[in-house]
C-alpha cells in the first residue's frame, strides 16, 4: 500500500468514527455557542450566528469554516463542517477582525462596536486532517490537580485553536484497578503498584511503579467524574479524544496470581533503582496478553465509550530487552491485535519519542520492525520533536505509516523565554512537501503548559496554514497589538528583539529545558552560555518598561512584564555566578564576597518579590491546588509532597534533580535562595581555609536543604501581593544601567 493509500485508509476510519448525522451538527453548533457565552457573555455571543454543516467541507475529513456578515445591525455568521472548525472560525473572526487575543495567561477580549464586517465571503481550509494536542506527560506537569472549572477553559482554548485530536487519559487507574481485582489482585497489591498523583504519566508508560503513591480511593471516583466530562465536552465540539491501551506492563504482582507467567523485567529508568523502576513487561507470546489487553479495553470502552483511536507506548525511554526485530515486530504487534480484537476499528496513536531518544538502539531494522508490525493506516505516529530533531526523515516518512508533526518545545514544565519560531514555523511546510510525505497533520506536544505563549499561538495558526509565516517580524508586532488590546511602538519593538533572541534558537541543541545556574543545584561548571544576546533581553525589557504607563491596565502585559523581568532575573543571576566563580578561581575574597552577596541577598530576594505579585508565579497557588483535590489531610498531605518533590528532587535521592524547575515566589525564597547560600558559604570557607571546594561535600549539604524544603509544612501566599510594574520598575533601575555600563558593579 503506497503513503497516499495508507492516509486514506486512516482518514476513512476516522470519518467514520467521526460521524455525520444532523444530530451530531446540532450538538456541536450548540457547543461552540455555549463557548462563546462563556468567553464573551451572552450580550456580545448574541451578536454572532454560530452552525455546523459538515457538507462545508469540499475535501472530506479537512474542516473548513466560512465567515460572514457583520457591521451595524448584522449578525456575524459562523459556519463550520465541525464543531471545532466554527470554533477556529471564531476565533479567527475575533483574532483578525477585532484585535482579540485568547491565552493561557488571560484574554483580550475588547470588542469593537459594531462588530467589524467581513468584507467578503471567508472560508478556510485546513490542509491537516489533525490538529493535535498534549503529551502524555502534560497530564502530570500541568493538568494534575485540575478540578473540572479549570478543564473547561482548556477545552475551550482547544476548540478555539483549533484542536481535534487529543489525549484522555484521566480515570485510566480506575479502569486498571477492576481489571486487576478480576485478575486477582488484591488491593494492597494494586495500592504498591501505582504511582502518586504527580507522577502518573510515567506509571502509565512503564517508567516507575510505587512512588508517590498510593491513589486514594477518593481520587478513582474523582477521575473517572472528570473523564467523564471532559470526554462529553470535547466530542460536543466534534473533537477526538485518544483513550489508553494496554502497552504490555504489568504489575509483579501477577507473578504471584500466575506463576507460570513469562515477563521480563526491563532496566532501570530515570536513575531510580528497582524499587520504583524496572518495570516488568508481558511477553507478547505469553497467552495472558491478550486477555489482560482485551478486559482493559472492554472494560474502557463500556465505562467511556470509544472513538476508536487508542494511545500505548511500550518502550518509552525503555530499552528493549531484544533489538532482534522479530521480537520488536511481535511485541508490537501483540498491542495492537489486544487493541482491535475488542474495536475492530482501532488505529494507534503512537508517541514516536523512543526513536528519537535511544537513535543507538533504534537502526532502520528496529524502526521498520515496529512500523511495519500494525498494517499501513492503523498506526498513527506522533513525530513528538518535530521542530528540532524530526524522525520522518530518517525513516523514510515513517516507511509510509501516516504521522502528525508535532512541536514539543517545552521539558518539565519550565519556566523561561525559550522558542524556535523559525523552525516552527518552517517544518510542517517542509514536512508536507517530503517525498511520498504521508503527514496528515501539526501538533503542540508539551511537557508543559502556562509558557511562552507566543510560541502556541504561531503552532496553533500554522495548523490552518498550507505555506509558512510569510514575515514573523510583522506577525510578532500583530501579536504584540492584540494581546495587549492595542499597537504600541515600544512592545512591537520588544517582541521583535525576543523574536531575534530568546525565540530564534536553531539546530538539534535547541531545547526548551531551563538550565539556567538559576533553578540548578550550584556546582563551578555550571555552563551559562546562551544562544541570543543577553542585551536584547535587557532592551526588552527595558521597551516593554516604558510601555507601561499606557498599558499597566491590561492583565496580558503584566504577566509579560512580569515574565520578562523574571528573564532578566534569570540572566542577571548568571552573570553573577560568573563573577563570584571567577573571583573564588583568582582567590580574591572580596569580589567573591561582593558578588556572593548582591546574588543571594539582593537579587535573588528581589526577584521572589516580584513573583509574589502574580498569582500564576505563586508556588502557594501551586500547593493549594494539590491540597484542594484531596478529601482529608491525610492526602492533602500526600498531593502536596508530591508537587513538592516534583517541583525539585522529582525522586527520593534526587533522580532527576531540579528537571521540572519553575520559578514561583516561595520556591526562589526557600529552595533556590538557600541552596545558593550555602554554595557562596563553602566558596567562601574554602578561600579563606586554603582548601579545594569539596563538590561532593556541598551536594550532601545541599541535599539536606533540599529535602528539608520537600518535608516542610509552610503554607504559602495563594494570593498576589505587590504592585508587579512597581517592583519590576525597582528591579530594573537598579541593575540595567549596569548593564548598559558594561559593569556589574556600575551604581
Amino acid at each position: 500500500m503506497g503513503a497516499a493509500a495508507a492516509a486514506a485508509v486512516l482518514g476513512l476510519l476516522l470519518l467514520a468514527a467521526a460521524g455525520g448525522a444532523a444530530a451530531d451538527e446540532a450538538r456541536e453548533a450548540a457547543a461552540v455557542r455555549a463557548l462563546l457565552v462563556r468567553l464573551l457573555g451572552p450580550g456580545p455571543a448574541a451578536a454572532f450566528s454560530v452552525s455546523v454543516k459538515r457538507a462545508l467541507a469540499a475535501e472530506s475529513g479537512l474542516d473548513t469554516y466560512r465567515l460572514s456578515g457583520g457591521g451595524a445591525g448584522t449578525r456575524v455568521l459562523v459556519l463550520g463542517s465541525t464543531g471545532v472548525a466554527a470554533a477556529a472560525g471564531l476565533h479567527r473572526y475575533l483574532r483578525d477582525f477585532c484585535g482579540c487575543h485568547v491565552a493561557w495567561s488571560g484574554s483580550q477580549l475588547r470588542l469593537p462596536e459594531p462588530l467589524p464586517a467581513v468584507p467578503q465571503v471567508l472560508t478556510e481550509a485546513t490542509p491537516n486532517r489533525y490538529r493535535y494536542y498534549q503529551n502524555v506527560c502534560t497530564h502530570s506537569y500541568s493538568f494534575v490537580w485540575w478540578d473540572w472549572a479549570r478543564w473547561e477553559r482548556e477545552l475551550d482554548w482547544m476548540a478555539l485553536n483549533g484542536i481535534n485530536l487529543a489525549l484522555a487519559w484521566s480515570g485510566q487507574e480506575a479502569i486498571w484497578q477492576r481489571v486487576y481485582l478480576a485478575l486477582g489482585l488484591t488491593q494492597s497489591e494494586i495500592d504498591e503498584y501505582f504511582t502518586g498523583p504527580a507522577f502518573l504519566a510515567w506509571g502509565r508508560m512503564g517508567n516507575l511503579h510505587t512512588w508517590g503513591g498510593p491513589l486514594p480511593h477518593s481520587w478513582h471516583l474523582k477521575q473517572l467524574y472528570l473523564q467523564h466530562r471532559i470526554l462529553d465536552r470535547m466530542r460536543s465540539f466534534g473533537m477526538i479524544p485518544v483513550l489508553p491501551a494496554f502497552s504490555g506492563h504489568v504489575p509483579k504482582a501477577l507473578t504471584r496470581v500466575f506463576p507460570q507467567i513469562n515477563i521480563t523485567q526491563l532496566g532501570s529508568w530515570g536513575h531510580f533503582n528497582c524499587s520504583y523502576s524496572c518495570s516488568f513487561l508481558l511477553a507478547p507470546e505469553d497467552p495472558l496478553f491478550p486477555i489482560i489487553g482485551s478486559l482493559f479495553m472492554r472494560e474502557l470502552i463500556q465505562e467511556f465509550g470509544t472513538n476508536h483511536i487508542y494511545g500505548a507506548d511500550t518502550f518509552n525511554e525503555m530499552q528493549p530487552p531484544s533489538s532482534e526485530p522479530s521480537y520488536l515486530a511481535s511485541a508490537t504487534a501483540s498491542v495492537y491485535q489486544a487493541m482491535i480484537t475488542v474495536d475492530s476499528d482501532a488505529v494507534w496513536l503512537l508517541q514516536g519519542w523512543l526513536f528519537q531518544h535511544q537513535p543507538q538502539f533504534w537502526g532502520p531494522a528496529q524502526v521498520r520492525a515496529v512500523l511495519e508490525a500494525v498494517p499501513r493506516g492503523r498506526l498513527l505516529v506522533l513525530d513528538l520533536f518535530a521542530e528540532s530533531q524530526p524522525v520522518y526523515i530518517q525513516t523514510a516518512s515513517f516507511q509510509g505509516q501516516p504521522f502528525i508533526w508535532c512541536m514539543l518545545h517545552n521539558f518539565g514544565g519550565n519556566h523561561g523565554l525559550f522558542g524556535a519560531l523559525e523552525a516552527v514555523n518552517r517544518g510542517p511546510a517542509a514536512a508536507r512537501l517530503f517525498p511520498n510525505s504521508t503527514m496528515l497533520g501539526t501538533g503542540m506536544a508539551p511537557e508543559g503548559i502556562g509558557q511562552n505563549e507566543v510560541v502556541y499561538a504561531l503552532m496553533a495558526e500554522l495548523g490552518w496554514r498550507k505555506d509558512p509565516v510569510a514575515d514573523l517580524e510583522a506577525w510578532v508586532s500583530s501579536f504584540a497589538a492584540r494581546r495587549y488590546g492595542v499597537a504600541h511602538r515600544d512592545t512591537e519593538a520588544a517582541w521583535r528583539l525576543l523574536l531575534r533572541s530568546v525565540y530564534n534558537c536553531s539546530g538539534e541543541a535547541c531545547s526548551g529545558h531551563n538550565r539556567s545556574p538559576l533553578v540548578r543545584r550550584p556546582s563551578l561548571q555550571m555552563v551559562t552560555t546562551v544562544w541570543y544576546n543577553r542585551s536584547d533581553v535587557f532592551e526588552a525589557w527595558r521597551l516593554l518598561l516604558t510601555a507601561a504607563p499606557t498599558l499597566a491596565s491590561s492583565p496580558t502585559f503584566r504577566y509579560d512584564l512580569l515574565d520578562i523581568t523574571r528573564q532578566a532575573a534569570q540572566e542577571l543571576v548568571s552573570l553573577y555566578y560568573v563573577e563570584a566563580r571567577s573571583a573564588y578561581l583568582r582567590k580574591e575574597l572580596v569580589p567573591l564576597l561582593r558578588a556572593a552577596g548582591v546574588l543571594v541577598y539582593e537579587l535573588l530576594p528581589a526577584l521572589d518579590k516580584v513573583l509574589a505579585s502574580d498569582s500564576r508565579f505563586l508556588l502557594g497557588r501551586w500547593l493549594e491546588q494539590a491540597r484542594a483535590a484531596a478529601v482529608s489531610e491525610a492526602e492533602a498531605h500526600l498531593y502536596e509532597q508530591n508537587s513538592r518533590y516534583q517541583l525539585t528532587l522529582w525522586g527520593p535521592e534526587g533522580n532527576i534533580l531540579d528537571y521540572a524547575n519553575k520559578q514561583l515566589a516561595g520556591l526562589v525564597a526557600d529552595y533556590y535562595t538557600p541552596r545558593w547560600r550555602l554554595f557562596m558559604e563553602m566558596l567562601v570557607e574554602s578561600l579563606v581555609q586554603g582548601i579545594p571546594f569539596q563538590q561532593h561535600q556541598f551536594d550532601k549539604n545541599a541535599f539536606q536543604l533540599e529535602q528539608t524544603f520537600i518535608f516542610g509544612t509552610q503554607r504559602y501566599p495563594s494570593q498576589p501581593d505587590g504592585d508587579t510594574v512597581d517592583l519590576a520598575k525597582k528591579l530594573f533601575i537598579k541593575y540595567y544601567p549596569r548593564m548598559v555600563a558594561g559593569s556589574l558593579w556600575t551604581d
